[in-house]
């Protein structure tokens, strides 16, 4: 068997297409133009070109982008301040705070300090606490992704058995609860979990979401099943030259691709979903907040 590649990149731009078409309608009909505030603080390579790319996705799409870079040093009553201010402006329906930030700063008290209406990563504890008794939330972007892609894959998830190996607030607690909303039966695994690949074996669906890379080999899926690796990992690639390195997933793509009935490639997987999910986020909550029907299939 050959897995079924489950192109992500065509599939974020499918989603960014409908992101668009109900910007345009919201103008159109509403007056009303959704807009994403991205707070960067400090100068990191990596988060830098993130909120790059955010800025420039959310003007494609039609709507108005806000981006705030504060000195590294920025005092936290200053980011709160700033926070406080976005919560405040009408014109912004997302905030999103880039992570990771300056150790002297508090991630938890910064994230909960976002009004939970307009926290598009899903990460507040309101939203966290509503996701987890299935209640209409903010839902994570990453794992918002993973379930669409799922959803276009199967159609219907009810009654298949779900693997997620790995148990973070980002990705595999919230891609957990997700899966739960759409009646599989779920399995939240993780590296210290014993015969851990006897519980892989078993899952109609695996989410890899654990950090280590191609720590899932090939023989721990089961035939025909669907794998959608979250990971993200750079290791050395001497075959490249000396200092190169490639990116790899959580899962041994080679001989998964093997077994699996369908897979997502790293790069060009889950990672393109995470932006356009963000852009779904953004129209959510501008339509909430505006009392306007949200657009289907952009939310769980």
């Amino acid at each position: 068997m050959t897995a079924q590649i489950i192109d992500g990149k065509a599939f974020s731009a499918k989603v960014r297409e409908k992101v668009a078409a109900h910007v345009a309608k919201l103008k159109d009909e509403h007056g009303i133009t959704p807009g994403l505030a991205v707070v960067l603080v400090g100068e990191d390579p990596a988060s830098q070109v993130y909120v790059r790319s955010k800025g420039q996705k959310t003007v494609e799409t039609g709507m108005n982008s806000y981006e705030h870079k504060l000195d590294v040093d920025t005092s936290e009553a200053d980011l709160l301040a700033l926070i406080d201010q976005l919560n405040n402006d009408p014109d912004v329906h997302g905030i999103l705070v880039q992570l990771p930030l300056p150790k002297h700063l508090d991630e938890d008290l910064v994230i909960n300090s976002i009004s939970p209406e307009k926290d598009v990563d899903g990460f507040h504890i309101s939203n966290v606490g509503l996701l987890g008794t299935g209640q209409k939330s903010m839902v994570p972007c990453t794992p918002l992704g993973c379930l669409m892609m799922l959803r276009e894959h199967h159609g219907s998830l009810s009654g298949l058995n779900a693997v997620v190996v790995g148990r973070s607030n980002i990705v595999g607690k919230p891609m957990a609860q997700l899966l739960l909303g759409d009646s599989c039966t779920v399995t939240i695994a993780h590296s210290r979990t014993k015969d851990l690949a006897e519980v892989v074996r078993r899952a109609d669906i695996v989410v890899a979401a654990v950090g280590r890379p191609e720590m899932v080999p090939g023989d721990w899926i089961k035939e025909g099943a669907t794998v959608i690796d979250v990971g993200i990992n750079r290791i050395d690639a001497p075959e490249k030259g000396e200092g190169k390195t490639r990116l790899v997933g959580d899962v041994e793509f080679a001989s998964a691709s093997e077994r699996a009935g369908a897979i997502t490639p790293v790069p060009g997987g889950v990672g393109p979903m995470t932006i356009a999910c963000l852009l779904a986020n953004t129209v959510t909550a501008c339509c909430r907040a505006n009392g306007v029907p949200e657009p289907e299939g952009l939310t769980a």
